[in-house]
């Protein structure tokens, strides 16, 4: 029992040693994000509310000329009849997935988005007075974007340093991100243990370190039974010793 305990107290002294700093990142990370409400994370509070208004079907032009006059081609998935920037639309999705927006009664490609037109979707999705920041486009995505494609980041001076993606192709905001973002995804990040990327949650690193912290936990539950076992012996000799 002796060589049991000594070898217990090593295992749990050295990986406690090796592992209790993630640990502690572990339990910060998940103060954190339970601290902080989602809704605001994803800056769901500053999105404006939709307004429903009838589609407005007078003049449009038919589907097969909209397409033609746009040059679009012909590898086509689906496509839907619906209302963007106050006109009507064709949004086109292609084979090979790509996306496009027609207007529906011109037959004018709106896509790929230019600066004014991804601005004016991102003050349309934007909710309250704030001023317009720096208006940006990336070729490849950002590492706070995590979108496959190009974008539009169009900035907000609202003192929560909101920021929104707009997809050049679907003329859609894709991604909204802001200082509480930031601040949750750097404790996300620390939690997974995806240094890189931020999006593997079942990542080698990440499982290693679980295992560990559960050989740690289990070692330290092994120690406190030898203890009080060790205790509880010492208490009945030293009663059967006063008798």
């Amino acid at each position: 029992m002796t060589a049991l305990l000594r070898w217990t107290i090593r295992v749990h002294k050295w990986l406690a040693l090796a592992v209790g700093i993630q640990i502690i990142l572990w339990v910060t990370g998940g103060v954190v994000m339970s601290v902080i409400p989602i809704e605001r994370v994803r800056g769901e509070h500053n999105i404006a509310p939709a307004i429903d208004r009838p589609l407005a079907l007078d003049g449009l032009m038919p589907l097969d000329a909209a397409i033609r006059a746009a040059d679009i081609g012909e590898d086509i998935r689906s496509v839907t009849l619906e209302t963007w920037l106050d006109r009507p639309v064709y949004s086109l999705v292609r084979l090979d997935g790509g996306r496009d927006l027609i207007d529906a009664r011109s037959g004018e490609r709106l896509t790929p988005l230019d600066r004014d037109t991804a601005q004016a979707v991102a003050l349309r999705d934007y909710a309250g007075p704030a001023d317009i920041g720096p208006v940006e486009y990336f070729e490849t995505p950002t590492w706070e974007y995590r979108r496959a494609g190009p974008a539009w980041r169009i900035s907000f001076s609202d003192g929560e340093g909101t920021r929104l993606y707009v997809d050049p192709q679907t003329g859609l905001v894709s991604a909204r991100r802001n200082d509480a973002w930031r601040f949750y995804d750097f404790f996300w990040m620390l939690h997974i243990m995806d240094y890189k990327a931020r999006e593997n949650f079942n990542n080698p690193l990440v499982i290693t370190a679980a295992a560990l912290a559960l050989v740690t936990v289990l070692a330290g539950l092994v120690l406190l039974v030898l203890r009080l076992q060790r205790l509880v012996r010492m208490e009945l000799a030293r009663r059967r010793a006063a008798v």
